[in-house]
């Protein structure tokens, strides 16, 4: 981790376990600048991206819907069925995500303390860009839950994205702060409330 007077607060997690509702909460009740690595994820496959092209290039024109966009969710059918080709993307996306969030860490080097979620942060060994780690967890049946009435996924293809990502045991044995966010709303925001002011 990088030695800074900043506190740059890293927050992760597995798939559906809430790492957004931690960070629009500190973004609403604390207005803490947040930088989301899946926001720059989608900008490195922006129509016109070099990524895109790369991925036009690999799978062929039928990853592209008729707007020039990304088909996501075919994407999503090969990468979550085969580690060769998620770590080949990972590739054309981790280092564009990389350069984007220290560009905007250094404009907000003012910021006495910035929020970087970044949902794949020790996959991506990206653990030396924060100060702190932040590991959002629940349990397992609200995990797939959340996913199901989000992504509206089948139970085997949320097994799958689940499956791609590190055990989140090992996420929390690294973690400085664990949110649990196996109950309720109210008891998540304490907790977070509880970690922000050092509790």
């Amino acid at each position: 981790m990088i030695k800074t007077s900043q506190r740059l607060i890293g927050i992760t997690g597995g798939v559906g376990m809430g790492k957004s509702t931690v960070s629009h909460y500190l973004d609403l009740t604390y207005q803490l600048p947040v930088l989301d690595a899946d926001l720059y994820a989608r900008e490195a496959v922006e129509p016109g991206s070099q990524g895109l092209a790369n991925i036009a290039e690999r799978y062929g024109a039928e990853l592209l819907l008729p707007d020039g966009s990304l088909d996501r969710r075919r994407l999503g059918e090969i990468i979550f069925s085969n580690s060769t080709e998620r770590a080949w993307l990972e590739q054309q996306i981790h280092p564009y995500v990389r350069d984007r969030i220290t560009t905007h860490l250094q404009s907000l080097n003012h910021a006495p303390v910035v929020v970087v979620v970044i949902p794949l942060l020790f996959e991506a060994r990206m653990t030396e860009i924060v100060t702190e780690i932040w590991v959002v967890r629940s349990s397992l049946a609200r995990q797939q839950q959340r996913i199901m009435e989000r992504d509206r996924l089948s139970l085997e293809q949320i097994q799958a994205r689940i499956a791609s990502q590190m055990a989140i045991e090992q996420k929390v044995a690294q973690a400085d702060v664990v949110l649990d966010n196996s109950t309720t709303l109210e008891a998540l925001y304490q907790q977070i409330d509880a970690a922000i002011q050092g509790k």
